[in-house]
């Protein structure tokens, strides 16, 4: 998988910006606040949908200061994937939807254009996945779901949506909530809920089979590395426990949490309260791994889901790392660059020596690329 060129208009710092990578390796060089992730931002958003950053996409329009921001940003590129070539185009306004179209034709819903472009995102704080939150661990999972199967999106979707209907309706009513009604949002929450588990385990999986070999390649030595996974409705990662036998065990937990629920107001179990829990050397990564573990653990992760991903639909994503060999030593940065898979890469840094790579050298400066 290929992007064969990128167009820009009021994006970010970029008023306007065309480029044409290579099909390797591309590094993009400057000083801090040059515009260097805008880039790598705006080729990870024609795949996910979303900056990598958790930025609104009003946001991303450009915006100079003291003046009112620009109507729209604009972003064009052409995705090479096996034989077929595909535009995608989106207009994200100030102020209103976004607008998508694919080959020129207007596309209704963002589930339909998940697919034709996939990346896998190196971030500096990825170190969080590991060291923070559990919804971070849960939210890692889930995105390399969609990226192994886009309709899991659209069940993602729905289960946030049933999950705020639910909740909704008990903060308004707390113990009065009418049994009936509830009972209604348990059986919607549990049909979305199990598939959203299922894809979970399913992706949890993909990336078993390879995390521990990427471990070993960038810190040097063999370590048993397991997910756990922690739930108050039984849910488990076993990729054989089916749909049907995940719904039945969200519901009944549901009907037991009923008078919790009722009293706190708010809906106390399901797979947006799971925690998934990393285990080195049968230790919980987040509090008994080294800070040089957790960095190796996290960067095997997503080395793992890339190579997950190459294996489901067999071509490489774009890869995108954002100043990730700064946050490294010189062991570790070698490590990273010998395990890095063929694939279209994207890669920016304030110094050029930092990135043991070799690739095409790109020059950002505010507003220009060379």
């Amino acid at each position: 998988m290929n992007l064969k060129w990128l167009e820009l208009a009021e994006f970010r710092s970029y008023e306007t910006l065309q480029l044409k990578p290579e099909t390797g390796v591309n590094i993009y060089v400057g000083e801090n606040a040059a515009g260097k992730t805008n880039i790598l931002e705006a080729v990870a958003y024609l795949a996910l949908m979303r900056s990598f950053r958790a930025i609104p996409d009003s946001g991303l329009v450009r915006q100079l200061p003291g003046q009112p921001p620009a109507l729209a940003a604009v972003l064009r590129g052409e995705i090479e994937s096996g034989d077929r070539n595909s535009l995608i185009e989106l207009e994200l306004p100030s102020d209103g939807r976004r607008r998508i179209q694919v080959n020129r034709q207007r596309l209704a819903r963002t589930a339909d254009i998940l697919g034709y472009a996939r990346v896998v995102v190196f971030l500096p704080d990825d170190l969080d996945i590991i060291k923070r939150s559990p919804g971070l661990r849960r939210q890692f999972l889930d995105q390399v779901a969609v990226q192994l199967r886009p309709a899991a999106y659209v069940d993602q979707q729905e289960y946030e949506r049933v999950v705020k209907q639910r909740n909704s309706l008990l903060r308004l009513n707390g113990r009065y909530t009418d049994a009936a009604v509830l009972s209604a949002w348990n059986e919607k929450m549990s049909q979305t809920g199990a598939r959203v588990m299922a894809r979970r385990a399913a992706s949890a999986a993909a990336i078993g089979e390879y995390v521990q070999g990427a471990y070993e390649e960038l810190a040097g030595e063999p370590i048993d590395i397991n997910l756990g996974y922690t739930s108050g409705w039984e849910a488990t990662l076993d990729p054989e426990t089916g749909v049907a036998e995940l719904e039945a065990r969200l519901w009944n937990a549901l009907e037991r949490a009923d008078v919790t629920d009722r009293e706190r107001r708010v809906t106390t179990v399901g797979p947006h309260r799971d925690e998934p829990v990393f285990t080195l050397g049968g230790r919980p990564s987040r509090t008994q791994a080294s800070q040089g573990e957790q960095r190796s653990l996290v960067l095997a992760l997503r080395l793992a889901a890339h190579r997950a991903i190459t294996a489901s639909t067999q071509e490489p994503p774009i890869l995108v790392l954002d100043d990730v060999f700064s946050e490294l030593d010189i062991t570790r940065a070698r490590a990273l660059a010998n395990a890095l898979p063929q694939a279209q890469t994207f890669i920016s840094t304030a110094r050029f020596e930092e990135v043991p790579v070799e690739g095409k050298r790109w020059l950002v400066k505010k507003g220009t690329v060379t």
